[in-house]
């Protein structure tokens, strides 16, 4: 996870390295990595569309510095913790962490976050891409939850008391501005809340753990034109009175996740599931938060949603090598079928169909600072009566990367 968890083993080490060394601490990864596509100019979410002509790349996926200061008090507990992270590779240089946490020290359950930090949904969003052990993020989450991060502000929830019997429960809640780092400027008055209520890794049985949680995000924006759209009865119906100029277009996104770890002799045996559904407001030809705002005669599009995602990863021989299978989905439009879509009149798009990937692979762990991945990821689409989406495209990506982190 982005934020330190100083209950942890690597917490606490993290702590002492600060101490030690004045506070500071600079880390980082890089992600060289080479894929081949189905075909040309696939689009995919494996790491962004190739170009038309192209269906194999050499990519720097991730290229990122981290720099952390963290101030304790006199009885060497933290007291202030302060976090920049830049992303740079051959596409663009971008920053992704500013953020500032202050942390109570009387009761040693509280803190305050804010600043550019991930948002507090779900489990996968919140899993560094450094330790995730898939190339890339499930569809869904890249789609609603788009670079992960928000500015905002966030209150937490977690004992750093080791006796206190709510200490392996922790709860966030926190105002964000809803666009996320993609979004130029906040472009209106309405904030997305998000709460999350998580049960950290709990020892159940002899070398078994649970963890899991439950999140929500209530937000919206502003309807600024007199065009608003909704699916009833397998087709598009329009909203035009000027009456709807000003209201808020709802965002609201439910979420489980339950995660079930089993140590062996080899390692570990971990299961995954996520579940999320909700509404989503979006434009025509995407369902995607918009990060700037309609111009007439554009409108907003207000879709029910629903996806997974679902992990099983397997340790073999030892901790240094690991198979892995994931499958996700990610349906923006839950009212219509793929059959539904393409029917003259029934003003259904591409930002409509459903998607399921199934994705298998292997990361073999040199050690805690090299590992490489080789993973390949089926993707099926819904077959419509749109033109170029009456059959599944060919957008199968294989994967093979490596992973420098220091």
């Amino acid at each position: 996870m982005d934020m330190i968890d100083t209950t942890t083993d690597m917490g606490k080490g993290m702590l002492g390295l600060y101490s030690r060394f004045d506070r500071l601490r600079l880390s980082g990864y890089i992600q060289p990595q080479y894929q081949v596509a189905q075909s040309k100019g696939a689009k995919t979410f494996e790491g962004g569309d190739f170009a038309p002509n192209s269906d194999n790349r050499f990519m720097l996926r991730r290229a990122r510095v981290r720099i952390d200061y963290l101030r304790s008090n006199k009885n060497l507990q933290p007291a202030f913790q302060f976090v920049f992270q830049f992303d740079a590779n051959e596409r663009q240089f971008s920053v992704r962490d500013i953020w500032a946490r202050l942390f109570e020290n009387k009761w040693q359950h509280l803190a305050f976050t804010t600043g550019m930090f991930a948002r507090p949904f779900g489990f996968e969003v919140n899993l560094s891409s450094q330790d995730r052990e898939s190339p890339e993020r499930g569809r869904m989450s890249q789609t609603l939850m788009k670079s992960e991060r928000d500015l905002g502000a966030m209150v937490t929830f977690e004992s750093r008391k080791k006796d206190f019997k709510w200490r392996y429960l922790k709860v966030d809640a926190g105002l964000f501005n809803g666009q996320g780092i993609n979004g130029p400027v906040e472009f209106d008055g309405f904030k997305d809340f998000i709460g999350k209520i998580a049960l950290k890794p709990y020892p159940i049985a002899n070398n078994l753990f649970l963890s899991g949680a439950v999140s929500h995000l209530n937000g919206g924006m502003v309807q600024n034109t007199k065009y608003r759209y909704e699916t009833d009865g397998g087709k598009v119906s329009v909203d035009s009175s000027a009456g709807i100029v000003g209201q808020k277009n709802p965002r609201i996104y439910t979420g489980l996740d339950a995660q079930l770890r089993w140590r062996s002799k080899w390692g570990n045996t971990e299961v995954r599931g996520e579940y999320w559904w909700g509404t989503q407001t979006a434009t025509a030809n995407s369902s995607e938060t918009p990060t700037v705002l309609a111009v007439d005669p554009a409108g907003y599009y207000v879709r029910e949603f629903n996806g997974a995602f679902f992990y099983l990863l397997q340790h073999i021989v030892n901790t240094h090598n690991q198979l892995g299978l994931k499958i996700d989905w990610y349906d923006p439009n839950t009212e219509v079928t793929g059959s539904e879509i393409g029917v003259a009149g029934s003003g259904l798009t591409p930002a409509d169909i459903k998607y399921t990937s199934y994705a298998f692979g292997y990361n073999h762990y040199f050690n805690e600072n090299v590992k490489v991945m080789v993973w390949y990821a089926v993707v099926n689409n819904e077959k419509t009566q749109l033109p170029g989406y009456t059959g599944d495209l060919k957008d199968n990506i294989l994967t093979l990367r490596l992973q420098y982190r220091f």
